[in-house]
């Protein structure tokens, strides 16, 4: 096993074991670990070695007991708290990880980590096989939820971490964390799945499948070998970016911010001037979503990570049970929902916590108003940012951690 740190403004290589208690993990930014223990996968097929990429913030305490595993959703990676490296902006959830932030970094050592078939430093499709022969591609092994939630488990080992104080993420995070509380219930003190369900949904389903269908009729698709002709399909992303997008928002949201104001078309844009001359800034909107999606994600690890987000069925592993999954855990959960999330909506999540309940689970429930739609968890929402404080401050104190 090998990892590769950043200590401030020097890197180095090094060899690694498992950290030990005395090891500082203090003002330092973790990029990757290396395993080269095989990872059985759900499929049947076997990585020989893989890689996890992770990025920390905060300061892992003495005792290693102050730790949250941040999860990202379908786009996201592990820049969850600062600059992305590709497209500068803001990390994906610096509203809510960050020094007085809901989860505080000088409280808590927070991690996040690029999940298994991902194309930001974790183990996935355009990465070379391990025999050297180019890179995965579409021959990439099936990964599910549940890989994922395993290789993050290594990575928390090789930490030296026996027990996370929590894990949370939204949306596809959400998934994560539900298995992470079934698979390891004795090494994460609180659970947060937020905007999320026990299963995708028919409909979620049927989404992606456009989005795939999008990216497959992409004539730089090349059968999913496009790196071979140094093409990428990036109309066929784009769009499915684009399809995607519109589901994380509300009608309400899309009509506050561009209703059926019209703009001028762009100078490349030669098909809208020659239709119609002008569009609508929504149809801009969703445009720069996925000129901008294709600069900083790969259409194969979309592929792979859509499908895993589809297989997701957590009773299904527990006889059609949920609360089978749950039964006997200490663990404390806090689910929270939006109003007007139609992607993940309020009943997924009160049927998870109905489940909870009947495992003898300590279960906390709540649905934020918002008219923000499913991204409402990303977004600037106080009501969402004070439940969070409150649950892990409560948290904190039933761990004994410090104030």
């Amino acid at each position: 096993m090998q990892t590769q740190t950043l200590a401030r403004s020097r890197h180095r290589s090094y060899a690694s074991r498992p950290m030990s208690p005395s090891d500082a993990l203090t003002e330092t930014v973790h990029t990757h670990v290396r395993f080269d223990e095989d990872l059985a996968l759900e499929c049947g097929a076997v990585l020989p070695r893989y890689t996890v990429a992770y990025r920390t913030y905060g300061t892992l305490n003495a005792a290693r007991s102050n730790a949250i595993l941040v999860c990202h959703a379908l786009t996201g990676d592990q820049y969850a708290a600062e600059p992305h490296p590709i497209t500068g902006k803001p990390g994906w959830w610096d509203q809510v990880v960050g020094p007085g932030r809901p989860v505080d970094t000088e409280r808590y050592f927070v991690i996040c980590a690029n999940v298994l078939g991902g194309c930001m430093g974790s183990t996935g499709p355009r990465d070379a096989r391990p025999d050297g022969s180019g890179p995965w591609g579409t021959d990439f092994p099936p990964v599910t939820i549940r890989d994922m939630v395993r290789a993050q488990k290594r990575l928390v080992d090789h930490l030296g971490i026996a027990r996370l104080f929590a894990v949370m993420g939204g949306s596809m995070g959400g998934m994560q964390v539900l298995q992470w509380a079934a698979l390891y219930p004795n090494a994460v003190f609180a659970a947060l799945p937020i905007a999320s369900a026990a299963y995708h949904s028919a409909q979620n389903i049927a989404f992606h499948e456009v989005g795939r269908q999008a990216i497959f009729a992409d004539p730089d698709w090349q059968g999913g070998r496009y790196w071979q002709t140094g093409r990428i399909p990036a109309r066929g992303l784009a769009v499915a970016r684009m399809c995607a997008h519109i589901t994380y928002l509300s009608e309400e949201a899309l009509t506050r911010k561009f209703g059926r104001r019209l703009q001028g078309a762009p100078k490349d844009s030669s098909e809208a001037i020659s239709l119609f001359g002008e569009m609508f800034e929504v149809e801009s909107y969703l445009r720069h979503q996925g000129s901008t999606f294709v600069q900083r994600f790969d259409a194969n690890s979309y592929l792979t990570i859509t499908r895993a987000m589809d297989y997701f069925d957590l009773a299904a592993d527990y006889e059609g049970d949920l609360a089978n999954a749950f039964r006997g855990t200490r663990t404390r959960f806090l689910l929270v929902s939006f109003t007007s999330d139609w992607l993940f909506p309020t009943p997924g999540s009160r049927a998870i916590a109905r489940s909870l309940n009947r495992a003898g689970a300590n279960v906390s429930f709540v649905e934020i108003p918002s008219d923000k739609g499913h991204d409402a968890f990303l977004l600037d929402e106080p009501d969402f940012h004070r439940t969070l404080a409150g649950f892990l401050h409560g948290c904190a104190m039933h761990a004994g951690l410090p104030t």
